[in-house]
């Protein structure tokens, strides 16, 4: 880690405040740029050395803060809740100047340009993964519930299903019965996929012996942004769906509060899996 810093561009959820909290237990100092209606300070308690809120677009204003703090190396972690960006969206001149430069609103075409201005600032973006290898499973079935050869047909499935709309920049989960698909996630997360997936296999005509949630890595994933994350809540979507079967894709998906996740599988009789 140069200079033995690190800056965070902070979402919401667990896992920016996992990253600042192994770096700062490594002696690495944190400074966390905020976006503001995501982050908490108080997450960040005893393992930030400096955190600041800022709006989205206020890309002037994040340069500035890291450079005043001589922090070279950033990642960028945590959801961007679609409801706050246009709440909080308040560029400066130099966010607005990128905003009106941007071509298209696709999520991997947005994140690779932010890069691209970070680094002519001599700002390098790393592995947002970094410090959390740990919490990447290899392939295998973590729950005491194994799969079926029905239900390892279904995720097989799923899994084809999923990396075609990763590789589209749709979404990374889908919901799967067999050889139907039942929901893909787009702008509202895997958690509301999950449960809209759920509402719709409610309401079906017919309905299959197996069901299975199915979570991806694009297949050109660049770690430095958007990994896809598993947590308790993914567990507890899946359950209040109804579904029986969680698959995410093993070594590229982060797994947050790992053991916690098992053992929520295994009270509610879930097959969790890593493909």
């Amino acid at each position: 880690m140069k200079n033995n810093k690190l800056g965070i561009i902070a979402g919401e959820g667990k896992m920016p405040v996992y990253i600042a909290r192994e770096a700062a237990e490594k002696g690495v100092e944190v400074f966390v740029a905020a976006i503001k209606g995501n982050a908490r300070e108080a997450d960040f308690q005893g393992a930030a050395t400096v955190f600041k809120e800022m709006r989205i677009g206020q890309m002037g204003g994040a340069f500035k803060f890291f450079k005043e703090h001589q922090v070279t190396q950033i990642v960028m972690a945590g959801r961007v809740q679609h409801s706050t960006i246009f709440k909080n969206l308040m560029p400066d001149l130099r966010g607005a100047k990128f905003l009106a430069s941007l071509k298209s609103m696709q999520t991997s075409y947005l994140l690779n340009k932010i890069m691209d201005e970070f680094k002519k600032e001599g700002l390098e973006f790393v592995s947002s993964a970094l410090y959390l290898e740990h919490y990447m499973p290899k392939k295998g079935v973590l729950s005491k519930k194994q799969p079926s050869q029905e239900e390892t047909q279904t995720v097989q499935y799923g899994y084809k299903i999923a990396k075609g709309i990763a590789a589209l920049d749709i979404g990374l989960t889908c919901v799967v019965s067999q050889s139907a698909v039942i929901a893909v996630e787009g702008m509202e997360g895997t958690d509301n996929c999950i449960l809209r997936a759920g509402e719709l296999y409610k309401n079906a005509a017919e309905k299959s012996s197996s069901v299975a949630v199915v979570k991806v890595a694009r297949p050109d994933q660049d770690n430095r942004f958007d990994l896809p994350v598993v947590g308790k809540g993914t567990i507890e979507s899946v359950v209040k769906a109804g579904f029986k079967v969680l698959a995410f894709e093993a070594e590229k998906t982060l797994v947050l509060d790992l053991q916690e996740v098992i053992a929520l599988a295994d009270k509610h009789h879930l097959c969790l899996m890593a493909i």
